[in-house]
Order: structure tokens, then sequence, then C-alpha cells
């Protein structure tokens, strides 16, 4: 079973490329901003309580984004592997994952990072803004709060996954097709390792 985290600022085009990425590899996306959008969009307990948070630029707490994600992966037996697009964002949630991988019979294969600089993260949330209807692609402050809260609380989990040697950085610079091929390269080293 492959099992890849990407990861990166918001912005960073995670979900493109692990649009990508599930076609050519058959894995199941899990993107944990689809997960709340939809658990909000549906007004559940779990969706009021992530809005919360999300409306300050603030990460949702371990345990309700845990919830959300063990369901899909419950709800997808027969996958062949996940894309993780937005998980985990800290130790605590590393370490979760790790144990419902465990709990499978199965681990992480790789954590993939799109490196991306502070400014071009800005400019193109900021341009997503104009299309994508959320309030928070359209404020600069929220964007660099959001930017900030990943720098200090998320980026520890490259650290964790880089100790067992299953973390690399990927240059998040240049067109879609380019960054895919970097992945998709170090997604086959990684695989036959």
């Amino acid at each position: 079973m492959t099992n890849l985290i990407l990861f990166g600022p918001p912005g960073s085009g995670k979900g493109t490329q692990a649009a990508k990425l599930v076609e050519k590899y058959q894995l199941v996306h899990i993107s944990t901003g689809d997960l709340f959008r939809y658990e909000m969009g549906n007004n559940t307990p779990l969706g009021q309580e992530a809005k919360r948070y999300i409306e300050k630029g603030e990460l949702v707490p371990d345990e309700v984004t845990i919830g959300m994600l063990k369901n899909k992966v419950d709800a997808n037996p027969d996958a062949k592997g996940f894309i993780f697009d937005g998980f985990p964002r800290t130790i605590a949630q590393a370490e979760a994952l790790d144990k419902l991988l465990a709990d499978m019979g199965t681990g992480v294969t790789a954590l993939l990072a799109l490196d991306v600089d502070d400014e071009e993260i800005i400019k193109r949330i900021l341009l997503r803004g104009k299309t994508s209807g959320r309030a928070d692609d359209n404020d600069e402050q929220i964007i660099r709060n959001r930017i900030e809260v990943y720098n200090k609380e998320t980026s520890p989990v490259f650290d964790y996954y880089a100790q067992k040697g299953k973390a690399q950085k990927i240059p998040g610079i240049g067109s879609i097709d380019e960054i895919f091929e970097r992945l998709c390269k170090a997604i086959d080293a990684a695989v036959a390792a």
C-alpha cells in the first residue's frame, strides 16, 4: 500500500498535484480541507466546531480532524493507498496517523513537501480568492496568519518523518507538469526503497 503525505503551506499547490497523483497511482485523496468543507457545508457538529477555528485562521483540534480522517479511511477498505493532503499538521497528528495506518498493517511511504516561499504563497492565495468564494482567501492578514501557524506548528512534522528517512522537499515553483514530474520521481524512488 502506498501512503503519501503531500505537505506544504496553504496555496503551495497540494490540491492540484494530488489530483494528478491520484490519477497516476490510483490512490484515494484525503484532503482535510475537503473534509472540513463537507462537514461545515452539511452543518454537522464536527463541521460547526471546525468552522469556529478556521474563521480565525487557527488549526482545528486534533480529535476533530482525526475523527473525520478515520471515517474517510474506513470508508475505503479496498484502497491501494492514500494521499493525505493537509494532514498531519502536528506531531500528535503524525503519531495518530502512524497508529491508524499501523492498525491497517501499513505505514507512511513518504512525506513530500512542496517548497514555496511565503510571498509566492500570498500571491497565489489572493489570486485563488478571486474565484474560490472563500473569505479567508481574500484577506492578506488571515493568509499571513495561516502561513505563520503553518511554519510554527506544522514544520516539525517534516522533521518527524525526516528522522525516519521518509521526508523530502520538492521545489514547488515551475509549471504544474514540472512539479508533477519531480513528485513522481520521488514517489517511485520511495516505493522502490
